[in-house]
């Protein structure tokens, strides 16, 4: 009888992937290694952001100027970076923050913490704001998040954040009013928000 040796193969090498810090994002944004397109770091990848269209852009200036009347103009931003983490930066659409924007020049970009509401206006991008956005944010604390529903012509609120998701998430329709937890007093009629 031949005995027939077997050799012992390896595992499996699985390639590692890197995972960028917002501070080599950055570089690299600046460095004009990219395109032109405008991009934004979730989860550690440079993302490219969709191209916007006309209703995007109308509901985002109906749902700024409404958080500004509110909030005062300078505790609003609107597509612009905030830090959860080492490893994620989005440019939501519009955010309200704890802190006016004179106080981020020598504070750096704005952190979760002073995130009182954050808004994504959603046509295209609809499943991912509301599965793998609302996880980021969740994961990250952001207390209240509200995803505009171009398509649906609803607004679908995320509260109670924790590491496993929004413990509460409620869908309006146009008709419908909302306040934000950051202004009880200050309620809105959804279709006002929508182009």
């Amino acid at each position: 009888m031949t005995t027939i040796a077997t050799a012992v193969l390896p595992a499996q090498a699985v390639p590692r992937r890197k995972l960028w810090t917002r501070e080599e994002a950055r570089f690299i944004q600046n460095s004009g290694l990219l395109d032109d397109g405008q991009y934004e770091l979730v989860e550690g990848e440079l993302l490219q952001k969709m191209p916007k269209n006309e209703p995007h852009v109308f509901s985002t200036a109906l749902t700024r100027s409404w958080a500004e009347g509110v909030f005062g103009g300078l505790f609003v931003r609107s597509q612009d970076p905030i830090a959860l983490d080492e490893h994620n930066e989005p440019e939501p659409d519009v955010v309200v923050l704890s802190k006016g924007m004179r106080e981020y020049l020598t504070l750096g970009t704005p952190p979760v913490e002073d995130v009182r509401l954050l808004v994504e206006v959603s046509d295209s991008t609809l499943e991912y704001d509301l599965t793998r956005k609302a996880a980021l944010y969740a994961r990250a604390g952001v207390v209240e998040y509200w995803v505009l529903d171009l398509p649906n012509r609803r607004l679908h609120v995320h509260l109670d954040p924790s590491e496993a998701g929004y413990g509460r998430v409620i869908t309006l329709a146009e008709s419908q009013t909302i306040a934000p937890l950051a202004n009880p007093d200050a309620s809105v009629l959804v279709s006002t928000l929508l182009p």
